[in-house]
């Protein structure tokens, strides 16, 4: 596994300017993409501990800044897949017709709606987060994200006929390169002991779900689809979290990483 693989995946999740050359090979950025997960969650625990010693008592201000944050961090790549995908399970029912809508530039009404609600709902979650004084638990949900990102291209195919953004990373996805993926990132979850692995392996079968209903009604998956399950998975796992009681939450998720 080569380092300039690493130096794809930064350029290809954030918009980090990383120096060096990019592999040939960009299905070989998927194995890194825990990794890459793991930074920018660290960026973000780090920008949610400043923010609570910082400022007290404004957790809602905290909780606006670190959706910010994330959305700079990867050029909103994630929310227009979201957006995309709301689009095209609003549009005709045929295959074609919502690969095309996933393909248009333009945001529509459901896609909006989409966008509104998960908005909505992380920074919810984030405000609750501050709250409980816990945000190294950032970290867990950006790596499991970009994990699961790489399981779902490793194991459907291609849902355009011609060439695409995302379509070399599904091409080169090999089981190898999945699997390291997977290894690094259930890895990494463990630290924060029974809740990062219940965390990883209820992504894992959310991911498996989302793949079978790619497979049925895109044919595939696309790189907006690889987005609109990053998104989905990271508002899951932010609410799971900051509905549990403080004490209980910040025994479970390990308190004490920053």
């Amino acid at each position: 596994m080569r380092f300039n693989g690493l130096i794809t995946a930064f350029r290809t999740l954030t918009i980090l300017p990383v120096p060096g050359h990019e592999s040939d090979d960009l299905a070989s950025a998927l194995p890194w993409f825990p990794l890459v997960g793991l930074l920018l969650g660290t960026f973000l625990a780090l920008a949610g501990r400043l923010w609570t010693h910082a400022v007290e008592g404004w957790s809602g201000g905290g909780a606006v800044l670190l959706l910010i944050a994330s959305v700079l961090l990867t050029r909103g790549l994630h929310m227009d897949g979201l957006a995309d995908w709301a689009d095209a399970l609003g549009g005709r029912p045929d295959r074609e017709t919502r690969l095309a809508i996933m393909k248009d530039p333009g945001l529509g009404a459901f896609g909006a709606v989409a966008l509104g609600l998960v908005l909505l709902a992380q920074w919810t979650a984030l405000e609750r987060i501050l709250d409980l004084g816990d945000p190294c638990i950032l970290l867990l949900p950006w790596i499991v994200t970009r994990t699961m990102m790489a399981e779902l291209a490793g194991t459907l195919p291609y849902a355009r006929p011609g060439a695409g953004t995302a379509g070399p990373f599904v091409h080169g996805a090999s089981g190898g390169r999945r699997l390291v993926a997977l290894v690094a990132g259930l890895m990494l979850s463990t630290a924060w002991g029974a809740a990062g692995l219940l965390c990883f392996f209820a992504a894992w079968g959310a991911t498996r779900l989302f793949a079978r209903h790619c497979r049925k009604v895109f044919g595939g998956v696309t790189g907006d689809l690889l987005g609109a399950l990053n998104e989905i998975l990271a508002t899951g796992i932010l609410l799971a979290f900051s509905g549990l009681p403080g004490p209980t939450h910040l025994w479970y998720t390990g308190t004490g990483f920053f």
